[in-house]
């Protein structure tokens, strides 16, 4: 898949993009971790969500934040990261016209950007969040969280520990309208290693329960 560049506050933005030729299909947006942690669009988990959309009938984009890889500029301490995710759903959504399901889903520190975005942009109907950073960040700005999700982590991180995360699910499942579904793989890291293809499970048993109950729109 040939490297697309965008263009975005600090300059380019080098990005993958997959086109379901599909008419109005739905779209999602894919974040990589954290950019000073070697956080980059080609991460395992990353590629993993952004494969998971794809085989489930979506257009998808990846990209790296900027000063990772071939995009310009510096780390901006996530509020220039957060500048650089919404250029990306500009250009999504004017490469695809139209009133269409926009879904986010981000890994670790991709997840936190993702959500901060969700609260943005209200024409974003659905995320998947792996691993929410939320012993490190404070999710309280989720109030009330707008849409449903899937939050996603493993047992046994140390990196971004279950109990924050369970803390945040409960938080959320309590707000009025909102449905969070939450998967817990055990013996599991931070890094999920032989764990890929219960991430793509879960995605995809959630999406077909979304579309099932005819709230995909999703």
């Amino acid at each position: 898949m040939p490297a697309i560049i965008l263009t975005g506050q600090a300059g380019r933005i080098e990005a993958r993009y997959h086109h379901c030729k599909e008419p109005n299909a739905p779209l999602a947006i894919i974040l990589h971790p954290h950019p000073l942690q070697g956080g980059t669009m080609n991460n395992r988990v990353t590629v993993t969500l952004f494969n998971s959309f794809v085989e489930n009938g979506f257009s998808v984009i990846r990209f790296n934040f900027r000063g990772v890889g071939k995009s310009e500029g510096i780390f901006a301490k996530g509020e220039g990261e957060l500048t650089d995710t919404a250029a990306v759903l500009d250009w999504i959504q004017s490469i695809n016209p139209g009133t269409r399901p926009i879904w986010i889903a981000g890994f670790s520190f991709g997840a936190l950007i993702g959500m901060q975005l969700l609260m943005r942009r209200p024409e974003i109907s659905g995320f998947v969040a792996v691993c929410p950073p939320a012993n490190i960040f404070d999710f309280s700005f989720l109030a009330p969280c707008p849409v449903s999700g899937l939050i996603i982590n493993g047992s046994n991180d140390i990196i971004c520990p279950a109990e924050p995360i369970e803390r945040l699910v409960e938080k959320l499942n309590s707000q009025k309208g909102i449905s969070i579904s939450h998967k817990v793989i055990e013996n599991c890291d931070h890094f999920f290693n032989n764990n890929l293809d219960v991430i793509k499970q879960s995605i995809n048993e959630y999406l077909e329960i979304r579309t099932i109950n005819n709230v995909v729109n999703f």
